[in-house]
């Protein structure tokens, strides 16, 4: 059973940073694509960022030149870095696989104070 583990939120001051950590154990992590989903309430669940099995990685417009996700397969975990934070960027952030995804996990709060 896969479960994902999302940890490192906050709450920071506009301009802040923080990094998020997601483990996803009971899986093989190097062999899937991952994402980084973010969900405010009363909105949509959207893909913040995503990475390839190589490591190429692409970002959604809005967060563009301010996060960045990275792996670690020999940890199996999934990093997001996200500098310059804006009060839009609260949300939950969840990590998942970003094609046959699994069950969503809890995720983790991130709060940019306006």
């Amino acid at each position: 059973q896969v479960q994902l583990v999302e940890s490192g939120g906050g709450l920071v001051q506009p301009g802040g940073s923080l990094r998020l950590s997601c483990a996803p154990s009971g899986s093989i992590f190097r062999l899937y694509p991952m994402g980084w989903y973010r969900q405010a309430p009363g909105k949509q669940r959207e893909l913040v960022a995503a990475i390839t099995t190589g490591g190429s990685t692409n970002y959604a417009d809005s967060v563009k030149g301010r996060f960045s996700i990275s792996r670690d397969n020999a940890k199996n975990t999934l990093y997001l870095q996200m500098n310059s934070l804006k009060p839009e960027d609260t949300a939950v952030y969840y990590c998942n696989r970003d094609r046959n995804q699994l069950p969503w996990g809890q995720g983790t709060q991130v709060t940019v104070s306006s």
